[in-house]
């Protein structure tokens, strides 16, 4: 069987001050401090959650 892809992504930006929606959607991708990583499953909706949010992240190769 093929092996999942996964992405890697770091919090660069801060929470304080954004909408109650980006909160969450750090808080679902496993963010919530500066620098903090998170290894995610590379689906469509995780992709959607990155690119909410994008301004406050770095994709990590």
């Amino acid at each position: 069987m093929a092996e999942a892809k996964q992405v890697t992504v770091r919090q660069t930006g801060s929470p304080i001050r954004r909408e109650k929606d980006q909160r969450a959607t750090l808080a679902g991708l496993g963010l919530n401090k500066l620098g903090r990583t998170s290894t995610l499953e590379d689906t469509p909706s995780v992709r959607g959650m990155i690119r909410k949010v994008a301004h406050l992240l770095e994709i990590v190769e």
